[in-house]
């Protein structure tokens, strides 16, 4: 017979869930890295492919039973190869990180030398001597930072590039506004040997839709990325080449499997097929309708009042806009994200460039991928942007607030951009 406390326990469980569906779901989700799935995708993930292991790759597993997934794995592998224009896409990465930790390992050897964005720059925590980088034990050099345009300083990256020689180039970031000058910092990596990584994982879904840079023609020898953020799938990563080297490809598929999966979460793969098909679809017009939309906000906090960053670049051209809420290291952003959750907007802080406190930052990152799949569109931004004010410009009580945040996002409870539209929070 079941222990009462135990049955409880789990039962407490499933409220937090159904708690958090409605902290969400009538609440504005702006965490850049986050995203909803359709309801097709929900499906597919929540099968009897969740306890379900094929090691390997399709048709050369180490276990029976893999006939139907080796059809969707293929299937994916064939989809993946159009949506993004490339020769070799493996889909079985568990998450963005595990996709760079793989590539790490496929690219470079331990003691080796690597430049990167610094993690307060906006470079990802798997970029740094804390995650990815630090346990491959890898020889870390980040490169100079242009503030004004949010990017590497092209020059002297380039310079530090060629004087440095490392073994590998690692562009992209955490916090992504704009496009990585890429070509020209992948010359300088090939000129003196170097391969070059370009981690996708916040942008995918707009390179994926043609509205954000092309890096594997741009220079880029591996593009990482994953696979829910303005990539609206599962939980997951991709590992990604335009190379036709069956030799590099095979170093490529095993730094995933055995490199860093065993089972690789079956029922998230079939999930991200049938993403990729949706995207095929409809992931166009999705990429182009957030980038618009994080524009209009951008230009609505600015107008509101707000410090939004890259004002001279028009604040975006991704998914995100970044705004400074005080001094370096001040614990401003931290403080503006508690008061717009009390008032059901949830976001995070961020460190800025000149703060050095990740737990006390000055800023905060804002996405808009997940209110254009409810169907928000520019009108929407501006009402955001004032929801915003009036909560950490004007003082007002963040529980009078949160009455219309309800309202607004009660309006918009359908996925957009996929096959059978339905409930976005179910």
């Amino acid at each position: 017979m079941a222990d009462e406390n135990n049955r409880q326990l789990a039962a407490s469980v499933l409220t937090a869930v159904n708690a958090s569906g409605q902290h969400y779901g009538f609440g504005l989700p702006m965490i850049a890295s986050e995203n909803i799935i359709s309801p097709m995708v929900r499906k597919a993930t929540n099968s009897d492919l969740h306890g379900r292991y094929a090691e390997g790759l399709p048709g050369k597993r180490y276990y029976q039973g893999c006939d139907d997934f080796d059809d969707i794995e293929s299937l994916g592998i064939k989809l993946a190869k159009q949506v993004f224009n490339a020769n070799f896409v493996n889909i079985q990465s568990t998450s963005g990180t595990v996709s760079n930790i793989a590539a790490l390992k496929a690219l470079t050897k331990p003691g080796d030398k690597i430049s990167a964005v610094s993690t307060a720059d906006g470079g990802h925590i798997s970029h740094a001597r804390m995650g990815a980088v630090g346990l491959r034990g890898l020889d870390l050099h980040t490169y100079p930072w242009d503030e004004a345009r949010m990017e590497p300083d092209v020059d002297a990256a380039c310079a530090m590039i060629r004087d440095l020689e490392p073994k590998l180039a690692l562009v992209g970031q955490s916090v992504f506004l704009f496009p990585t000058p890429l070509q020209e910092m992948a010359d300088a990596a090939h000129e003196v040997g170097a391969k070059v990584m370009y981690d996708g994982a916040h942008v995918l879904g707009l390179i994926a839709g043609g509205q954000f840079q092309d890096p594997l023609r741009e220079g880029a020898d591996v593009m990482t990325g994953s696979s829910h953020k303005t990539f609206p799938g599962p939980q997951g990563g991709f590992m990604i080449s335009d190379s036709d080297d069956e030799k590099f490809q095979r170093k490529l598929n095993s730094a995933i499997f055995p490199g860093t999966n065993s089972s690789y979460h079956l029922h998230h793969v079939a999930g991200k097929v049938v993403a990729l098909a949706e995207f095929a679809e409809f992931g166009a017009d999705y990429a182009a309708d957030i980038i618009t939309n994080a524009k209009a906000f951008g230009e609505a906090m600015a107008a509101e009042g707000f410090d939004v960053l890259a004002e001279e670049r028009g604040y975006t051209a991704s998914h995100q806009i970044l705004t400074r809420h005080g001094g370096q290291d001040s614990g401003a952003g931290a403080k503006a994200a508690q008061l717009l959750e009390d008032a059901g907007i949830i976001t995070n802080m961020n460190m800025l460039p000149g703060d050095t406190k990740a737990l006390t930052p000055s800023g905060l990152r804002l996405g808009v991928q997940e209110l254009t799949r409810v169907g928000m569109d520019v009108d929407e931004m501006g009402v955001v942007a004032s929801l915003y004010a009036r909560v950490l410009l004007n003082g007002e009580d963040p529980s009078s607030v949160k009455r219309d945040v309800q309202a607004l996002k009660g309006e918009h409870q359908t996925v957009h951009y996929c096959f059978d539209q339905g409930p976005a929070y179910p």
